[in-house]
């Protein structure tokens, strides 16, 4: 076996954690010996190591707006929403109110803890980015300009990665082919499912490319932890403890309490039942960090234990293992506050409500993709008018403990799954009673 084959023998999570353990414990080294031996290390690696780092932010830019774009096109476009009706359309809904909910409960903890707010400054490249506005593109200067810049030339949102115009296109076009495909001859039909099924195949290959930059991504995980932590020191234990701890206790917020005080109002139901059966999928969501593997056992736990009528569980839970993230909603915010103390980018009310938006609109087109929650970060980071070595300190410094925080994501967006399922089978008489 090569030295490649092995390396990708070895699991993502263990690659990526290696590489930031192994990075800071070097990077801390080096800030001692400047600190107290006066060894002059930090232009040095900032030469040599940041270009290594750099390089997984450009292949992210490369990947980042085809792959939302085809993902959500063909996502939109395979939805049989014509056939499921009304219940589709609940099931949908439902998705969308747990999405935004979560993002703004991530908002609140994110403002609450306001990571990075006792220094970390980064001299001239914070002056540089100070008093910057959340916007998702250049020329957009107030909320109502974020709005009309959802809709604009889509060749033109794709080359200026304006991504919440990809976005709303994408998902437009998918559902205008929806459209047309549910009004056409099944005989007919085929042209337009050769569409659908283009689009699929785009997406198996850009999955592949992305397979290909989270092999590299332990390099440039390492080479951006060795600079950061040179930078910084010890000092970076702090802001990393309480991000970790705010999105994980802010996760346990969104399934103890709001996810219960809807199944509570909206079923007249006890929520401790609801736990006592999806707790199989959690614990798997959590050990696996995947919807998509968790989704057989999510399918169990709602036919079987829940009692949910199968040909409702067959259209939600693979749906909404597509659509629905709200552990990720939880995240996000997260790093966008984080960001903005370390750049010195003052967040207005508008600007958060542009946050919450963008990181829900987002997330829709997370669902899938390996590293999905990666993805959205660099959108997020992007809108908010960083340049890339700014996005490269953020990036590197959230890939860190994203393994970690990746399996509660996971069990947060299974269990919204279930939620939401179990809410639409009570209101519309689809338990079954056997």
């Amino acid at each position: 076996m090569g030295i490649i084959a092995r390396y990708r023998a070895i699991p993502i999570l263990y690659r990526m954690l290696g590489a930031f353990t192994i990075g800071a414990l070097i990077g801390v080294i080096c800030w001692y010996a400047e600190a107290n031996y006066g060894v002059e290390l930090k232009g040095h690696l900032d030469t040599w190591l940041s270009p290594l780092g750099l390089i997984l932010v450009k292949m992210l830019k490369m990947i980042v707006v085809p792959l939302i774009f085809f993902s959500l096109f063909q996502g939109a476009a395979s939805l049989p929403l014509k056939k499921f009706g009304r219940i589709g359309l609940q099931v949908i809904v439902l998705y969308l109110i747990t999405s935004l909910l979560a993002a703004v409960v991530g908002t609140v903890f994110a403002l609450a803890i306001n990571p990075g707010k006792d220094g970390l400054s980064l001299g001239s490249a914070a002056a540089g980015a100070s008093n910057v506005s959340l916007n998702v593109n250049p020329g957009a200067t107030s909320l109502t300009d974020v709005f009309m810049s959802m809709f604009e030339n889509p060749f033109k949102a794709l080359a200026d990665g304006n991504f919440l115009a990809v976005i709303v296109f994408a998902i437009l076009a998918g559902l205008a082919l929806r459209v047309i495909l549910d009004d056409t001859a099944e005989n007919e039909a085929a042209p337009l499912n050769r569409i659908i099924e283009l689009a699929a195949t785009l997406n198996r290959i850009l999955f592949v490319l992305v397979e290909w930059i989270m092999d590299y991504a332990p390099i440039g995980i390492l080479a951006l932890t060795i600079v950061n932590f040179t930078q910084y020191g010890p000092d970076l234990a702090g802001p990393y403890f309480n991000i970790g701890m705010g999105i994980i206790v802010g996760i346990g917020l969104m399934i103890t309490v709001v996810y219960s005080t809807m199944i509570a109002l909206m079923t007249r139901t006890n929520p401790l039942k609801f736990f006592k059966f999806a707790q199989e999928a959690m614990i798997t969501a959590f050990v696996t960090r995947s919807s998509g593997a968790t989704l057989p056992i999510t399918l169990k736990t709602a036919v079987d234990d829940l009692k949910i009528r199968r040909e409702l569980a067959d259209f939600s839970l693979p749906l909404g293992a597509t659509v629905n993230m709200d552990g990720v909603c939880i995240h996000l915010p997260m790093f966008a506050i984080l960001a903005a103390n370390i750049f010195g980018i003052e967040l207005g009310f508008s600007s958060l409500l542009v946050l919450v938006i963008t990181t829900v609109l987002a997330a829709v087109g997370a669902g899938g993709i390996p590293g999905g929650s990666l993805m959205l970060l660099f959108i997020i980071l992007k809108s908010m008018g960083l340049d890339e070595t700014q996005i490269s300190q953020i990036v590197a410094f959230a890939l860190g403990i994203n393994p970690i925080l990746d399996m509660f994501e996971t069990m947060n967006n299974v269990t919204g799954d279930l939620t939401c399922t179990y809410i639409v089978a009570c209101r519309e008489n689809m338990i079954s009673q056997n």
